[in-house]
């Protein structure tokens, strides 16, 4: 007898789904449409290129780009053939994307070759001696470079997108069914990079069973081909990857997609394309208020999406969101073990989708256990967030102190987070207990902002924590100590973020001090600097 679910590759799924909805529209972006037997044809194309271009199983293929519809093209054609995706967030600068493809033993980039005033090409130019094996090959297709990592000599060669497309011709459709069939279901399909404790990004890796996650969810909301998805949300995040271009395969509901998120423009698109999903954070949806409420749209046409709630700042927004735009549910995720651990349904109760984070999911385990003594709490007591189910990572790739201390051996993986569970059996996050900030929906790792910060000549220690900020949630503040006789400002720090390390890590505030307050082990307090933040940083 056969496993009770039928496993898929992940790079099936358009070929699937321009079996059962060819015709049928998929995807609108900028004027432009494509239905889901196009979106397959595009994926089938470039998976020949990337065979053409030499890119083999296993291989890591990291992709660099905002959110258009050769994202989708390409995350589709490299897992078909076997290649592990490695996306980057696009808000990374050089420290940051160098780091990632050389820790992830990426031979293969594709980039945009610019994003309004981002010159990515320019930036990739920047790093190219810090891409593994040296060397830098470049095809180019309109506004898109392939840029594959191979040889020993530093050169750079510069192919047009037409070059890529004949190197896929020489690859027939058996060459190309050949390579999709041998893709093992259990293998490792793509890493989602997140920031940890550790000070640097980590690569944690999954597999193909996300399309078990996505079947359930998409069963948990209803979602249909009658749907349409209103994606902004970044398709290099699991969320906006999962629950855009990965569901609407699955689903055969259509994608609006935007390169990025802007408030007026996504309520325009909701009402023009009469979205009926809409998902993300309490900032996306306290953004998108204020613009309904500077201009009303018509946003009837909305009936549900996830808000994940469950922090007291949180509640009041989801509250406002259900009554503006509709029936939202709560859910909870991590990079580590998918979105949509737990998760509220249609009928549960406003209360439960707007102060709980959801039910667990099928096939998802929670407890909520005491951080030292790991004894599991009572209903109604905070403690440490564990998860284990079959979607948790293989581990963060290279990295195995860090896997071992994220995943135990029963299989539990330690979030950090701290929540409850309720007596109804739903999950509440409560907040973290990492030191770990959360800038606009962007998780950022003090530990690497202050390691990148003392790479600054005259800059001795820096300590970053947070600051509660109206729009973001919070922002990052550095407390440096400069070097003995050094006048370094604040505005000499902040330049030196710029451009190298993402905008949303850069701190907003810079103090500088004399000393740092310390515990007898020799660390510094920082909650004693969250409380010099406010009494500093906090108008009279």
């Amino acid at each position: 007898m056969g496993d009770w679910f039928p496993k898929q590759t992940l790079g099936s799924l358009p070929e699937r789904a321009a079996e059962r909805w060819g015709r049928r529209e998929a995807l609108y972006f900028q004027g432009r449409r494509w239905s889901f037997a196009e979106l397959s044809a595009g994926i089938d194309r470039l998976a020949r290129g990337l065979i053409g271009l030499g890119v083999r199983p296993g291989e890591k293929v990291a992709l660099w780009m905002v959110n258009r519809p050769e994202f989708i093209e390409a995350m589709f054609a490299v897992m078909k053939i076997g290649a592990v995706l490695v996306p980057i967030n696009t808000r990374l600068r050089t420290e940051d994307t160098a780091y990632i493809l050389g820790q992830s033993d990426s031979a293969t980039l594709l980039i945009a070759d610019r994003s309004g005033p981002v010159d990515y090409l320019g930036m990739v130019q920047e790093l190219a001696p810090s891409l593994r094996g040296g060397a830098v090959r470049e095809a180019r297709f309109e506004h898109l470079r392939l840029v594959v990592s191979a040889g020993d000599e530093p050169r750079a060669e510069t192919l047009h997108w037409t070059a890529a497309v004949a190197a896929g011709q020489g690859v027939d459709d058996s060459a190309l069914r050949s390579r999709a069939a041998a893709v093992d279901p259990d293998a490792t399909a793509f890493f989602m990079y997140t920031s940890g404790t550790t000070g640097f990004p980590k690569g944690a890796m999954h597999g193909h069973a996300i399309v078990r996650n996505l079947l359930d969810r998409a069963v948990r909301m209803a979602i249909t081909p009658d749907d349409t998805i209103m994606m902004y949300l970044p398709l290099f995040h699991l969320f906006g990857f999962s629950d855009g271009a990965l569901m609407s395969m699955v689903t055969g509901a259509r994608q609006v997609l935007t390169e990025t998120f802007d408030p007026a423009e996504s309520l325009g698109l909701v009402e023009q394309e009469r979205a009926t999903i809409l998902h993300g954070f309490d900032t996306h949806f306290k953004e998108l208020m204020e613009a309904h409420e500077r201009f009303p749209r018509d946003v009837s046409s909305v009936r549900t999406g996830i808000l994940a709630t469950g922090m007291s700042s949180s509640v009041p927004i989801a509250r406002k969101a259900r009554k503006v735009f509709g029936r939202f549910l709560s859910g909870y995720g991590m990079s580590e073990f998918g979105v949509g651990a737990a998760l509220s349904a249609l009928d549960s109760t406003e209360e439960q989708c707007t102060e709980a984070s959801g039910f667990p999911a099928p096939g998802y385990e929670i407890r909520v256990v005491d951080p030292v003594t790991g004894i599991d709490r009572p209903p109604g007591v905070p403690g440490e967030i564990l998860v284990r189910s079959y979607m948790t990572m293989r581990g963060y790739y290279g990295k195995p102190a860090e896997t071992a201390q994220a995943l135990d051996r029963d299989g539990w993986l330690h979030s950090g987070d701290m929540g409850i569970v309720r007596d109804d059996g739903h999950l509440r996050f409560m907040g973290r207990y990492k030191d770990m900030l959360k800038i606009g929906g962007e998780n950022v790792d003090p530990m690497e902002v202050e390691a990148f910060l003392m790479s600054l000549a005259g800059i001795n220690l820096a300590a970053v924590v947070s600051f509660p900020d109206a729009r973001l949630s919070e922002v990052g503040v550095a407390f440096v100590k400069r070097e003995p006789g050094q006048a370094l400002t604040d505005t000499e720090v902040i330049a030196h973020c710029k451009g190298r390390i993402a905008s949303f890590k850069i701190p907003r505030h810079v103090i500088f001090v004399d000393d740092f307050p310390m515990t007898s082990s020799g660390k510094i307090q920082k909650v004693k600097l969250r409380e010099e933040a406010l009494r500093r940083l906090t108008p009279a």
